[in-house]
């Protein structure tokens, strides 16, 4: 489960937002089949949520906090997972053993030995 502060549901509504544009459909208007962006994000009130987010008020930043809070799970895991992938949140858990941001230590067996 992620754990957001003000800073990355910010960013990740942002990301959120451009991903669910990204989506189109295609509608016939006056007879010609047009494709228009998705409005997801508008009927899930992002535009509200973000300017919560970045709102000067800490009340304002704690109600945008919240409700973004309870918008993440009700998303597709796909499209957390676009979202996470593009702001570049990881779990350094589910990183390799040479990778940088693992920031892990070398698991010591018995004897003192690296393993």
């Amino acid at each position: 489960m992620e754990t957001f502060t003000v800073e990355t549901a910010l960013q990740a509504a942002t990301e959120l937002q451009r991903v669910l544009a990204a989506r189109t459909h295609r509608r016939k208007v006056m007879g010609q089949e047009v494709e228009v962006p998705g409005q997801l994000g508008e009927a899930l009130q992002l535009p509200k949520i973000i300017r919560r987010l970045g709102g000067k008020q800490q009340r304002l930043r704690d109600q945008g906090l919240d409700d973004f809070q309870e918008l993440w799970p009700t998303l597709s895991p796909a499209t957390r997972q676009r979202v996470l992938d593009a702001i570049g949140w990881y779990d350094p858990k589910e990183l390799e053993w040479d990778d940088k941001r693992s920031n892990r230590r070398p698991v010591v067996g018995p004897d003192d030995e690296y393993v």
